[in-house]
């Protein structure tokens, strides 16, 4: 990514950026933990950041305070960081799903969608089968951060209960702002590794800073769900 400065500043402040990108909205005191900076440095580089439009600075929501007083502020990357970390192919890409979708219709843009995501499916689905149910979103972050999608897991939110899939980073994801379709089939194959419904409720596509996937808890799951667990990816048609 861009970045001023001389000598090993740009590296490490690449790799200040880089983990703000990975771990979501982070305070100045575990970056630099992580990173083993010392208080003064990685202010620095935070300030750099923000200079450049990389990263904001945000207060942290109630429960990152750090007791009595001001609440702590916490950095999360900006439109312009995700920029300049994706792929330099996206008007290539949707120029040629815009082809797509005029010679041959809509259909054709979704069943390309799919088979996109037929590879990834193909990959996790032996990783997923091997571990009990209640550790497979954990499993299924892990292999997207593999992937380069900086994904997290953890509870959803009350009430409802179930897990939360965090996804920090979408190499695809201005292509996707016009063919919402990519996201559609990815949350698809979530639900066949899963064996469970799942929702997708904020995307980065659409201007969210995280690509939030809410996945039902499989005791409330409907059974026609739970029968797919087993069954591979549909067959191209």
């Amino acid at each position: 990514m861009p970045a001023g400065g001389s000598g090993a500043e740009p590296g490490t402040r690449a790799r200040v950026a880089r983990l703000i990108l990975e771990h979501g909205p982070v305070t100045a005191s575990t970056l630099g933990e992580r990173l083993g900076l010392t208080p003064a440095a990685i202010r620095r580089h935070l300030d750099n950041l923000v200079a450049e439009g990389m990263v904001e600075a945000r207060d942290a929501r109630p429960h990152v305070r750090r007791g009595r007083g001001r609440p702590a502020r916490v950095f999360a990357i900006t439109e312009a960081g995700r920029d300049a970390f994706h792929h330099g192919y996206d008007d290539l890409a949707s120029s040629a799903l815009r082809f797509l979708a005029e010679k041959a219709g809509p259909e054709a843009v979704s069943e390309f969608a799919r088979r996109q995501v037929a590879d990834l499916e193909r990959r996790y689905r032996p990783l997923l089968a091997a571990v009990p149910p209640q550790h497979r979103v954990r499993l299924l972050a892990e292999a997207l951060s593999n992937d380069g999608y900086a994904a997290s897991a953890g509870d959803a939110p009350a009430p409802g209960g179930g897990d939360q899939l965090c996804q920090h980073h979408c190499p695809v994801a201005h292509v996707a702002t016009e063919f919402p379709e990519l996201c559609e089939a990815e949350v698809e194959v979530f639900s066949r590794l899963l064996g469970t419904p799942v929702r997708r409720l904020a995307t980065i596509a659409h201007g969210d800073g995280v690509c939030t996937t809410h996945v039902t808890p499989r005791g409330i799951a409907p059974a026609g769900a739970r029968a797919e667990e087993n069954q591979g990816p549909p067959e191209p048609r």
